[in-house]
């Protein structure tokens, strides 16, 4: 299944969610259900939901649950820790893009350096210790200066605990392992789990 390319608002709403502004350091929100729905259909809904939020198709979601659900601890916690890892969601989360699409595509056009080594593959997980920073050339691109226009690379950022950012330097890096309590805010990883456990 393709990576979904239509009207994102079109499709939050059908997930009953609503678009809110990047700069409040807010996720999308849940609607009111238009109608009772079974509980197959929440469960499917959130699970929907997250993959949206995240840009994942649906293969790669299920290893990542698969994944979740072989290491200790709580499975939901473990799920949200794995999307919070990928590279182009760190990319966000340290305000050096203005949506996760846009990550991706900074990503993939090669502009995001790990440790100083070339990286260019959004669902890379970034491990505890890991350093991220803009290449040196693309610092001198046009899409850096709109970026750095538009997020400050971070200034003023909500950046999650887990995370460190160097606004000045477009550096960062993942201090420790992504505290799931600080992904997305709405999405109810028990529906998801439950979802997974009846197949």
């Amino acid at each position: 299944m393709a990576r979904y390319t239509g009207p994102l608002r079109k499709k939050m709403k059908a997930l009953g969610m609503v678009a809110q502004e990047r700069t409040k350091g807010r996720g999308p929100q849940q609607r009111a259900p238009r109608r009772r729905q079974s509980q197959y259909g929440l469960q499917l809904q959130e699970k929907q939901k997250a993959r949206l939020i995240y840009g994942v198709l649906e293969r790669q979601f299920s290893n990542y649950y698969k994944e979740a659900a072989r290491r200790s601890g709580v499975t939901g916690d473990n799920l949200i820790q794995l999307l919070e890892s990928r590279l182009d969601n760190v990319v966000y989360r340290l305000g050096f893009a203005g949506t996760r699409p846009q990550a991706r595509q900074i990503v993939c056009h090669g502009h995001i350096r790990i440790d100083g080594k070339k990286v260019n593959i959004p669902s890379y997980q970034v491990k505890p210790g890991q350093k991220i920073t803009w290449k040196d050339k693309s610092k001198e691109s046009g899409l850096f200066q709109v970026v750095s226009a538009n997020t400050g690379m971070g200034k003023g950022a909500q950046v999650p605990s887990w995370l460190r950012v160097s606004p000045d330097d477009a550096a960062g890096e993942m201090a420790t392992t992504p505290n799931a309590m600080e992904g997305e805010p709405g999405i109810d990883t028990r529906q998801i789990v439950e979802y997974y456990s009846r197949r």
